[in-house]
């Protein structure tokens, strides 16, 4: 339908509408004052409810960021971790290298997986069997 069209059916169809009831007008407006009350009431309950609401979000919220905070200040601790266990181990690895009879002014990268470690322990626990039997000799 065009433009005109619309506005033609639109104006025949309020002009030729049954008019309004007065009876149902006045008991209308009795339930409205009548729901009144019931409305108050029930905006009473939805503005509370809106606030219980919005301090629970305010709360979870709150709690989060200081779960945030908590979990970056752990973080930072076991980063601090990390990189001291990292030095220790670079030193024991150092010591254990020295230990085992390898040239020290050697050059190239040694691999502790190349190690015969078999072979050392096997010489530690000569070493320590030594030590013991010479000790209980004493």
């Amino acid at each position: 339908m065009r433009r005109k069209e619309r506005s033609i059916v639109r104006a025949v169809t309020l002009r030729y509408m049954a008019p309004k009831n007065k009876e149902n007008n006045k008991r209308k407006k009795q339930m409205e004052d009548e729901g009144d009350e019931d409305y108050r009431k029930r905006r009473d309950r939805n503005n509370q409810a809106v606030k219980r609401s919005r301090v629970k979000s305010k709360l979870r919220t709150q709690q989060t960021l200081e779960r945030v905070t908590q979990l970056k200040t752990e973080n930072e601790l076991l980063e601090e971790k990390i990189k001291m266990l990292t030095k220790e181990l670079g030193f024991l690895k150092n010591l254990f290298i020295a230990h085992s009879g390898l040239p020290s002014h050697t050059t190239e990268a040694v691999n502790i997986q190349d190690l015969d470690l078999t072979a050392l322990l096997a010489d530690e626990n000569a070493t320590e069997a030594s030590l013991k039997t010479g000790s209980a000799k004493l």
